[in-house]
């Protein structure tokens, strides 16, 4: 049975049916159709979960839905399960809640865990610390393969992952890191220390939590290492939440890039007035923007009176820059997120782009010009195709750099997004326009 029984289940009020297709069904698929109910529905689909699945569907939900579900629960049930999530989970959780949802989950807690919680919450917003698991198993590096197992096999019951275990010399500072795989498969009287990778990348918990996140993705690790200030072990940062956070990451992104204000929670649930919300300042914004391009057609309005032809081409024109335009600012967008790219190289990035800009350009002006001589004349289809040229190598120059420049600023360079890049190139646009047209045809 899909999505669409449950649909139905749902509206015949069939209990039976629900409890069969949650079985039926792997956690992460439900996850999603519980993000997709309002609260009350979500609360009951959850409540008809086996206790054994409930936790593992619970940590697959996003932090507003968790809420959610958390809101429709009796207070047993509701200290049960918020005491058997990972503190780190647990942690993303209260950062989003409300100070009076925080509370109740804090206060059914056990002293244990809320002192996990209460140090991860004492890292800043964003940051490794507010991410990683606490709960490691660090080896001392004078230990044999044999006597770190062991240790392993100890203390690792409590611990979120054993795969990766950080070394630590006397001090807890951290000296490398060993995998299980090498423990399990070395003779037990081998030094670990022979095991240990020394080189590995890590970041302190105060480092940007995308940054440790993109670090993991490009030196392909399964965790990664956190440490304080004084490089002692605090916590591994491990994969399935590096996975969520470039995720999120990526979601703002492309939020910011379509001109719209990021929102948490499932796009399904989200209700009408949310995602008005969300665009309505974006747009107000653009519109703003875009009366530039009315005071240049005004500036111009004498040009036009003389050779009313040209006003044929300006939707050609502007609609040409500000799609060139949009493809180098999300090409420049994504090039920073992966790290392809350091705000240092905006010169060089303008000069490239410049280049691809004229390149494009030199081949739409042939279709320009043809367009132009088969509708008006030779020197109205040789401003065009002069035009054409001069805006696609402005567009991707402007496009390319302004969110390597935001960035430089300390502003988030996804919120230059390609529809922010198309209303400034169009009002330029048309200058670069009216300008050869004064040139090549006196006006």
């Amino acid at each position: 049975m899909g999505a669409d029984a449950l649909s139905e289940l749902l509206d015949r009020n069939d209990v039976a049916g629900m409890q069969a297709w949650l079985a039926e069904h792997q956690p992460h698929v439900i996850a999603d159709e519980l993000g997709r109910q309002d609260a009350v529905t979500a609360g009951l689909l959850f409540r008809l979960l086996d206790k054994d699945r409930a936790l593992t569907v619970f940590e697959e939900l996003d932090p507003v839905d968790q809420q959610n579900v958390l809101s429709g629960l009796r207070d047993r049930s509701f200290h049960e399960l918020v005491e058997a999530m990972n503190p780190d989970d647990r942690a993303r959780l209260l950062g989003e809640a409300p100070a009076k949802f925080a509370q109740r989950v804090l206060a059914g807690l056990s002293v244990r865990e809320r002192a996990l919680t209460a140090d991860l919450l004492g890292y800043p917003e964003g940051s490794v610390g507010r991410y990683m698991s606490p709960e490691v198993v660090p080896l001392r590096h004078h230990l044999t393969a044999g006597r770190a197992l062991d240790t392993v096999r100890v203390k690792g019951e409590g611990a979120e992952t054993v795969y990766t275990l950080p070394v630590v010399d006397d001090q807890r500072k951290l000296f490398g890191v060993v995998t299980l795989r090498h423990l399990v498969l070395s003779p037990p009287d081998r030094p670990i220390i022979e095991l240990v990778d020394t080189e590995v990348p890590y970041v302190q918990a105060v480092d940007d939590a995308e940054a440790g996140a993109r670090l993991m993705q490009q030196a392909n690790l399964l965790a990664l290492p956190v440490v304080d200030s004084e490089d002692r072990v605090v916590g591994l940062l491990t994969i399935d939440d590096a996975v969520e956070l470039i995720e999120a990451a990526d979601t703002e992104d492309i939020a910011r890039q379509s001109a719209t204000t990021p929102w948490s929670g499932h796009y399904m649930a989200a209700g009408v007035l949310q995602l008005a919300r969300s665009r309505v300042v974006w747009l107000l914004l653009l519109i703003v923007a875009a009366t530039l391009t009315v005071n240049v057609l005004q500036a111009f309005e004498a040009a036009l009176d003389q050779v009313t032809a040209l006003a044929l081409f300006i939707p050609l024109l502007i609609g040409t820059g500000g799609n060139a335009g949009s493809q180098a600012a999300t090409a420049a967008v994504r090039a920073l997120a992966v790290g392809e790219v350091r705000t240092t190289d905006v010169l060089r990035i303008a000069g490239r782009e410049c280049r691809v800009g004229l390149l494009l350009g030199a081949m739409l002006a042939v279709v320009g010009f043809a367009v132009g001589a088969l509708l008006v004349d030779i020197p109205v289809a040789g401003t065009v195709a002069l035009s054409i040229i001069a805006i696609c190598a402005w567009a991707t120059m402007v496009g390319s750099t302004m969110p390597l420049l935001a960035k430089r600023v300390g502003i988030d360079p996804a919120a230059v997004s390609a529809p922010l890049v198309t209303t400034l190139v169009d009002a330029t646009g048309l200058i670069i326009y009216f300008l050869i047209a004064r040139v090549i045809l006196g006006v």
